[in-house]
């Protein structure tokens, strides 16, 4: 296993069957993670970017199998922010430091595409990079979007296999979400991706799969994380992901696509407490904390016992700078985009 990773580690290139007996073997997952963590030092240094998270609506027409916010969710109390409210927000994450803002919300027409254009415009004022997190829409609109100067836009597979996407995502397809994500890089956007790791009938296998289609689609950020159960939803009754998987898989993602931004995603930390630190010291570079106000935290809740939801944005970001300075690595002062360095 040392001599895989160490392939890895050096020519940032593995075959399926290599990926998979990394992903199965577990006898050197410490050598993997300390691996990974040089790799990022060498590729993205040791700035940890912070990106501040608005969550501005929990309203979905989606039913992930997963997802507290599916749409069959009537214990949801559901939101919309205004976008007045939503630009307030983000101009208070300005002030606090930040230098992306991330608009989230769940799969919807609450708003027009004219109204987000219009947000888009507003904060980009601010000079700060916009990353939109918005599901599926038309070319058209995701060209407005793009012209209306959003800069990233994440849209995640949760997994490349077809006959479990469909079980997880009744009325969604996996043809279209590709689709998606094809033409948003077409167009200029960053592309950021990602996978839950534990879903209920993921095999080794099909990770190995989705951790190829990383590489090849060339994902300009790829968030990993365990798969919660969600005691709202058709798989409340699930097992879930386990940290040490999601860790292992982020870090073979960091040694084969050593440039790329990868987060220290919050649902690692949800189920140990210094998750995200862990995750940084394995080849992580990324922390997305939540800005919204509490009042909105606790409603946007795809997981059950999220971290820091009941923490105000001001000691959140407090909070996770002391945590970063603890570890020796210092806060990203600029807008984070991916910088290629040519890897194989």
């Amino acid at each position: 296993m040392k001599t895989l990773i160490d392939k890895a580690a050096e020519t940032h290139s593995l075959e399926y069957k290599e990926i998979l007996a990394l992903i199965k073997d577990n006898s050197e997952n410490e050598y993997l993670f300390k691996k990974a963590d040089e790799v990022r030092k060498q590729f993205v240094g040791d700035e940890v970017h912070l990106r501040g998270l608005i969550e501005f609506s929990n309203v979905c027409a989606c039913n992930c199998q997963y997802c507290g916010l599916q749409k069959d969710n009537s214990k949801v109390e559901r939101y919309k922010m205004t976008v007045d409210e939503i630009f307030e927000t983000a101009k208070k994450a300005v002030e606090n430091g930040y230098k992306t803002i991330v608009l989230q919300s769940g799969e919807s027409k609450v708003y027009s595409i004219e109204e987000l254009c219009d947000l888009i415009k507003r904060i980009k004022q601010l000079d700060v990079a916009v990353t939109l997190s918005i599901g599926e829409k038309n070319e058209a609109e995701y060209r407005a979007l793009r012209e209306a100067g959003a800069d990233r836009y994440l849209l995640r597979i949760e997994t490349t296999s077809f006959k479990l996407y469909r079980k997880l995502h009744p009325d969604m397809s996996l043809s279209r979400r590709m689709a998606c994500l094809t033409f948003l890089k077409k167009i200029g956007f960053e592309i950021g991706t990602g996978d839950l790791i534990g879903l209920p009938e993921q095999t080794d296998e099909s990770i190995a799969e989705d951790i190829m289609f990383f590489k090849e689609f060339e994902a300009d950020m790829i968030g990993l994380g365990p798969f919660i159960p969600n005691p709202d939803t058709p798989l409340k009754n699930e097992i879930g992901g386990t940290f040490e998987k999601a860790l292992k898989v982020m870090a073979i993602t960091r040694l084969l696509i050593p440039d790329a931004n990868i987060p220290a995603t919050t649902a690692m930390e949800t189920i140990r407490p210094d998750g995200r630190i862990i995750a940084l010291q394995s080849g992580a570079n990324v922390v997305m904390p939540n800005v919204n106000e509490t009042y909105y935290r606790t409603k946007y809740e795809l997981y059950p016992n999220k971290k820091c939801v009941n923490e105000d944005a001001d000691k959140c970001r407090q909070c996770i700078e002391e945590k970063i300075k603890s570890i020796g690595r210092t806060i990203g002062t600029s807008q984070g985009f991916r910088v290629r360095h040519n890897a194989k």
